[in-house]
């Protein structure tokens, strides 16, 4: 039983080690990109994709903005 259990963990950790990303890390991401997104835009369903390629890692971030919050700029 123990042996199994050893086992199963191990080959979890490496399944973990293998991902692009962990829900933890993709929760906290998603949720800093959403914030930053609501500082320039009136935003709606900010969503995040990671998609791992050959050499590099492809990230997109899209939603839909309804208004952009222009600066004025004091003079």
């Amino acid at each position: 039983m123990k042996r199994e259990a050893t086992k199963l963990r191990l080959k979890k950790m490496l399944n973990d080690d293998k991902e692009e990303i962990n829900e933890a890390t993709r929760a906290a991401a998603l949720s800093d990109f959403t914030r930053l997104a609501k500082e320039y835009f009136d935003t709606e369903n900010v969503t995040l994709s990671i998609k791992k390629g050959k050499s590099a890692t492809d990230v997109n971030v899209s939603f839909k903005a309804s208004r952009v919050k222009n600066f004025a700029t004091l003079k």
